[in-house]
């Protein structure tokens, strides 16, 4: 389930964007600034987004029942989902819309100064709104040295680093926006000013398809890395009792809820109150170093010597 960390950074981005998308929207009005608008739709947007996500944390966290035996962690990615789409189709399709109409149709700009204003005050905010969230993104994460992209790219919690790709988006578009409207005052040419606002629709375009690809994934049943599956073969085989495992299989069904499944084969010594006792002890030892698997189904097998020579023999076949 989503933490503390991701609700801060969601609530940050929200106040920020709000005030923001208010302030951008009233200089729009009085500059005739296309790339001016298209940063207020995108920080509307930005907002609409963060309340989706706090609902769908909110979603995630409701109790098992029997329509629903393993839980609604899966809430959380539907509704990531959800905010990837209405970043491509609102945030970018009508910044892109409105740019291409201010190109065909260029309006004169009037005085700039309200959009220098306003992009200052919003660099302030949408700076702090992203220092949250990539704070949030760092959380918890063992290996500091890691590439930013590394940890981004492979992080579970769409309500962190779809906040953080918005947030960088944001910061983004306003420098966009800035150099939209200070080139098309210096050089009296209102066609930058709809380019501009044909950027910053790209640029929520890409961060959508990123977003709708990195949460497709983990819908469809993405699991742990390579690294964590060969450290829980290797902590299960240290495990008293233990003859063999097959590779284990996991899910993420949501950022801190993983579904385990193990295929372990124990020595024929142990009676069936010992193989629980070790089921058990493996359980335990796997859930002290990895919290998030909450669910461990644990398939036992006893093998004995006589069916592991059958079975050595059966691999073997000679050469004629």
């Amino acid at each position: 389930m989503a933490g503390g960390s991701s609700k801060s950074a969601l609530y940050g981005g929200l106040a920020a964007n709000m005030g923001i998308a208010i302030s951008k929207f009233v200089a729009a009005f009085f500059t005739g600034s296309s790339a001016m608008l298209s940063e207020g739709i995108h920080s509307l947007v930005d907002s609409g987004n963060s309340i989706l996500l706090l609902y769908g944390i909110k979603q995630s966290q409701k109790p098992a029942d029997a329509r629903h035996p393993f839980g609604r962690s899966k809430e959380l990615y539907f509704w990531g989902l959800i905010v990837a789409v209405l970043i491509f189709a609102i945030g970018g399709g009508m910044s892109f819309y409105e740019g291409i109409k201010h190109i065909e149709h260029p309006e004169p700009l009037t005085d700039p100064l309200w959009n220098y204003v306003v992009l200052g005050v919003a660099s302030l905010f949408e700076t702090w709104a992203s220092w949250l969230a990539i704070k949030a993104l760092y959380a918890g994460i063992a290996d500091k040295k890691a590439s930013f992209w590394k940890i981004l790219s492979t992080s579970r919690d769409p309500a962190i680093y779809a906040s953080v790709l918005e947030n960088l988006a944001a910061l983004a578009g306003l420098v966009i926006a800035l150099t939209g409207v200070y080139f098309g005052h210096m050089l009296n040419n209102p066609f930058l000013d709809g380019a501009a606002s044909v950027a910053i629709g790209l640029l929520l375009m890409v961060v959508a398809v990123f977003l709708v690809s990195r949460t497709r994934a983990l819908l469809v049943g993405e699991g742990v890395s390579d690294e964590v599956l060969t450290d829980l073969q290797a902590i299960g085989r240290r495990q008293a009792g233990v003859q063999n495992l097959r590779p284990p299989l996991t899910m993420y069904l949501g950022p801190t809820d993983v579904m385990l499944a193990l295929d372990v084969e124990f020595e024929d010594r142990l009676s069936a109150q010992e193989v629980e006792v070790a089921i058990d002890e493996l359980q335990d030892a796997i859930r002290v170093k990895y919290p998030e698997f909450q669910r461990i189904f644990i398939e036992a097998k006893s093998i004995t010597k006589k069916q592991r020579q059958l079975a050595g023999a059966a691999v073997f076949k000679p050469p004629f």
